[in-house]
């Protein structure tokens, strides 16, 4: 029989007087990345911190009250509180160094994800989208961005991983007691907790709104586990990915809806929302709906300041992880909310459709993301290559290098992985400005002045440390599948001093995780050459309905017990942001394989060279634009080969290559103490040019003042004069709408002739009778560029026309003046676009003319 209470008290610790700090700095993610703090917390008890999952929530929950008066009388305990808490102090009252140009001192910006990595202990991620979106927030608190987080928050969170004695993944979910986690009640003036209402299918379902301190930066997360609703909705915000695609659209629309909501309810408005992926799509409907009770103004001219003040990320790079809803589903749990907006099935699923004329098409969120956005980015800069081929069908006038999907290069958050030890060296050799600076690439040079000894000594005992860690892991792993009697005829599984490569992420097919072992024989001897020894260290989770992932992880448990790689191979499960850290800082070479170009940006291993691992990987993701010669190594260089099992051969024969040839003897390569200067100096390169790069100080900064900026002066100039500028705005543009197609280019000229200088300037006149149109509808501008043998453009600059006259007939010659910049076959194409002082961005009408 158990026992249960009639009532539950949430009941704070009674801290000595003299301790009453930690509680403020307990209940602040800001420790998360902050050593000295989170030390601090250790202090207490290092069995008891590491029982906690490292939550000091916890930590001071279990604290007995003679072991807290003992801490009050501890002198050193007591400095270093004082040291902790008058850093926190200074840190939260740091002026701000990357603002919002135009935007007030009360604007705020609201970036929307559906999962953030803030924490193990608060397990409310997945994978590399959840840490991007907590670095992101790191990021915006060091920088002292005007930005807030909206996400939901999960009763169960993800998953925690178990190999089964076969090696078959198995999910384990644990019950999140928020009481022992620094999540805070959002309250109303009344002290009661702020809560929303979110249309449902014939019912409103509630959501409370909780607070999550990152540092400056507030994160607000939902949760529908609230007496309000029945019993199945309170299930709604249990699980991260969990249930099916019916809980996976009320998801959605508790994020998108209920957290436009709850920012309102709680006074905040922002000046632009940031949906990271498109499962925050719907976000751009409630605000539509807000500015039409706001300004009495129709769907179509509230949809012009939202969609302005609106920034998409996409993070796919292929159409199969992309969420897909069929219309039904759509139709039963949003009909009452949309035709609430004055819109029909057709309007609104139409915007979820590459044709909004087909019934059959299943409906799209994160083409739904795209069309309610005036700013959108791939992570890569390949990415955005890559997505701008995924989404043509949907700007199907545009050549595919115009359509506007920009990017912004990932990062991570320095301080967040770097260990303590190598932040140490920064501190002295580039300078504590690294921490929360956006970029200062010359500072970084510090780094090349580090001894080289002493990098060698600081890396090694990072690869100590994970080595040693990896082994109790595997050793408790394989006890609890009981195979420790197996593995202790095994010898002692990883070398200290081996070359140590890391391959931990997502379990996904197109990572290739078994690319290492098309030829297991090779492999064999390349990890057990005498002398030069080579281990891996495998980690990561599969989606709970990847089955063909799943198998891949048993493939490599099944590789790691083979006697030849058994001391040399190990998988280690329950990868979270704890074991992550752990292997970025500790590993030698970062290895990554996914099948380009299917990555869209890997920012796992901007962490692994931020600790002075070498990369090691595809030409894909960030990769793409950062790969040089003397700072990592590319697998397979840039060959793409149709089919995907000639490319696996090619890229796996050029891994066993590069180890074989070039990295095991770099790395084995010592001079007489023990040094590989020639690897040291790879490192060097490797930190001195991406850690200051490839940081979320710099994405963020660029985010700020390439689309958060113009979000934020298009928003308030299209909401100005009560509503107004929109009304005449969308006036203006179903007239355009209408009449587009009475204009007509009549006529391009130019001056050039061959043998032309690439700098001297050439005139373009053209001629346009505008028909319907007026002369000052059109922005006509000419774009050249480089030209193939079949006249193929490959647009490198555009020049705008000016007006020179109009003709009694109505003709109205434009005229461009402009150097065509290269050399050999160049050409250049009229383009005309709607123009007006109000658009946003005139490339996402659709609407173009060529000539």
């Amino acid at each position: 029989m158990r026992l249960r209470a009639t009532r539950t008290l949430l009941v704070e610790p009674a801290l000595p007087s003299a301790l009453e700090a930690l509680r403020r700095l307990a209940h602040n993610l800001h420790w998360t990345w902050h050593t000295d703090a989170a030390q601090l917390f250790e202090r207490m008890g290092r069995d008891r911190w590491e029982a906690s999952g490292h939550n000091p929530v916890r930590m001071l929950q279990i604290a007995t009250q003679p072991e807290l008066a003992e801490l009050a009388e501890d002198d050193g305990f007591l400095l270093h509180l004082h040291r902790v808490t008058e850093a926190f102090d200074a840190y939260m009252a740091r002026p701000p160094q990357v603002t919002i140009p135009g935007a007030g001192d009360r604007a705020v910006v609201a970036y929307f994800s559906l999962e953030f990595a803030l924490t193990e202990s608060l397990p409310n991620y997945s994978g590399g989208l959840g840490v991007l979106a907590g670095d992101h927030l790191n990021s915006a608190s060091d920088l002292g961005l005007p930005l807030v987080g909206v996400g939901l928050l999960y009763r169960e969170g993800y998953f925690q991983q178990a190999l089964a004695p076969d090696g078959w993944q198995r999910e384990e979910y644990t019950e999140i007691d928020i009481a022992s986690q620094p999540v805070h009640p959002v309250n109303d003036g009344d002290g009661n907790q702020v809560t929303v209402a979110i249309p449902f299918d014939g019912r409103d379902v509630v959501a409370a709104v909780w607070r999550i301190d990152v540092g400056r930066t507030p994160l607000y997360v939902l949760d529908t586990d609230v007496e309000a609703n029945s019993p199945i909705d309170r299930k709604i915000t249990s699980r991260l990915y969990g249930g099916d695609i019916e809980t996976r659209i009320q998801q959605e629309m508790i994020l998108g809806i209920g957290g436009v909501r709850a920012l309102h309810a709680i006074g905040l408005h922002p000046v632009a929302c940031h949906m990271n992926e498109g499962h925050s799509a719907l976000l751009g409907a409630d605000r539509i709906r807000m500015v039409m009770e706001e300004g009495g103004n129709t769907f179509d001219e509230a949809l012009l300041p939202v969609s302005a003040a609106t920034v998409f990320t996409t993070h796919t790079a292929v159409a199969a992880g992309i969420d897909l809803f069929p219309p039904e589903l759509v139709r039963r749990h949003l009909g009452r909310y949309y035709y609430s907006l004055g819109i029909d099935d057709r309007r609104f699923l139409g915007l979820g459709r590459i044709n909004p004329d087909d019934d059959h098409e299943p409906f799209s969120m994160a083409l739904l993301g795209l069309r309610l956005s005036g700013y959108r980015n791939g992570v890569s800069r390949l990415h955005r290559t890559v997505s701008r081929n995924l989404w043509e069908s949907a700007w199907p006038k545009l050549p595919t290098e115009q359509i506007p999907i920009d990017s912004i290069t990932n990062g991570v958050h320095l301080p967040t992985w770097v260990s303590h030890a190598m932040a140490d060296l920064f501190d002295r050799y580039v300078g504590r400005g690294w921490r929360d600076d956006p970029v200062r690439p010359e500072e970084w040079q510090g780094v090349r002045e580090i001894p080289a000894g002493e990098l060698w000594d600081t890396h090694e005992s990072q690869r100590h440390r994970l080595v040693i860690r990896a082994r109790n892991q595997h050793r408790e792993s394989a006890a609890r599948r009981g195979l420790a009697a197996e593995d202790r005829t095994t010898g002692q599984v990883l070398d200290i001093q081996a070359l140590t490569i890391g391959f931990a992420r997502r379990f996904a097919g197109y990572k290739r995780a078994t690319l290492l072992f098309r030829d297991p024989e090779r492999l064999a001897r390349i990890v057990n050459a005498a002398g030069r020894p080579v281990q891996f260290i495998f980690a990561g989770k599969a989606h709970p309905r990847d089955e063909p992932a799943k198998q891949l992880i048993r493939e490599v448990v099944r590789y790691s017990r083979m006697p030849e790689f058994r001391d040399r191979l190990v998988i280690l499960e329950r990868y979270d942001v704890e074991l992550a850290r752990a292997l970025v800082q500790g590993c030698d070479i970062w290895l990554n394989t996914p099948l380009r170009p299917l990555e869209a940006s890997g920012t796992s291993g901007m962490k692994a060279v931020a600790n002075g691992a070498l990369h090691m990987s595809v030409m894909d993701g960030w990769w793409a634009e950062a790969a040089r010669p003397d700072a990592g190594w590319s697998i397979g260089r840039d060959r793409i080969e149709d089919d995907p099992e000639v490319q696996d051969a090619f890229d796996s024969e050029s891994i066993y290559d590069l180890l074989e040839n070039e990295i095991v003897p770099l790395f084995y390569e010592r001079d007489e103490e023990g040094v590989p200067r020639e690897w040291v100096a790879r490192m060097k390169n490797s930190i001195s040019n991406y850690a200051p790069v490839f940081s979320t100080h710099r994405m963020v900064s660029e985010y700020a003042s390439t689309a958060y900026a113009p979000a934020a002066a298009s928003w308030e100039r299209l909401r100005s004069e009560h509503g107004d500028t929109a009304r005449e705005l969308q006036a203006w543009l179903a007239r355009v709408r209408r009449d587009w197609d009475s204009m007509k280019i009549c006529a391009v000229d130019d001056n050039g002739q061959d043998g032309g200088r690439a700098d001297a300037p050439l005139t373009v006149t053209v001629q346009i009778h505008p028909g319907a149109l007026r002369p000052d509808d059109l922005d006509v501008d000419v774009v050249f560029g480089a030209a193939g043998p079949t006249s193929d453009l490959q647009v490198v600059s555009d020049a705008g026309a000016t007006l020179k006259d109009i003709a009694e007939d109505g003709i109205c010659r434009f005229e461009a003046t402009f150097p065509p910049t290269v050399a050999g076959r160049a050409g250049y194409a009229i383009r005309v676009l709607p123009g007006h002082p109000a658009l946003h961005n005139p490339f996402d009408l659709g609407l173009v003319h060529w000539g």
